[in-house]
């Protein structure tokens, strides 16, 4: 079985690639070979199993479908989710990559004086409110509703999550 969802972002979102731009940015968005962003498939298991060991009576279902320790990968294959093939074609048939994209700065402050830390200054890369989608294959029929569960229990991802950036949802469309 096949579930299918769309990942809708409310808020500024940031999935970190691990680089930087320089002096001009401390932590880039991941984006395919296009320039678009998008969440991989790994994210979304990952909050997807720490949602399922939420749920009650989930130990089969998590072995099953996430794996156990080790190289126990589990059977349901999360793909990357990334914007629908109209939007993405529309995008960069129009070069508008770019105006996916801002820029937010944040500083730390010092506890005790109230005053920006010296050279805390960060600036990253986040994307605007976006709709993406995405599925999770092999399923057993036997697990799809404990795993729209879980998908519908994230609310938020990436980084800052408990910050502010990130709030999405999970829309399940589709079951096959």
């Amino acid at each position: 079985m096949t579930l299918k969802y769309q990942l809708k972002f409310y808020d500024y979102w940031h999935i970190s690639s691990g680089l930087s731009a320089g002096a001009k940015l401390d932590s880039t968005v991941i984006k395919d070979d296009n320039g678009l962003p998008y969440v991989a498939g790994k994210i979304i298991k990952g909050l997807s199993r720490e949602m399922a060991e939420l749920l009650e009576n989930s130990d089969n279902f998590i072995k099953e479908c996430f794996g156990g320790e080790g190289v126990d990968m589990g059977r349901c294959y999360f793909s990357n989710a990334t914007l629908d093939d109209t939007t993405a074609k529309q995008i960069k048939d129009n070069d508008l990559q770019e105006n996916l994209y801002d820029i937010i700065a944040s500083t730390k402050i010092d506890e005790k004086t109230g005053i920006a830390v010296d050279n805390s200054l960060r600036e990253i890369e986040v994307v605007v409110p976006l709709t993406l989608v995405g599925e999770v294959r092999d399923i057993s029929d036997e697990y799809k509703e404990k795993m729209t569960q879980a998908l519908k229990m994230i609310k938020r991802m990436g980084l800052n999550r408990n910050r502010g950036l990130g709030r999405c949802e999970f829309i399940v469309e589709e079951q096959k």
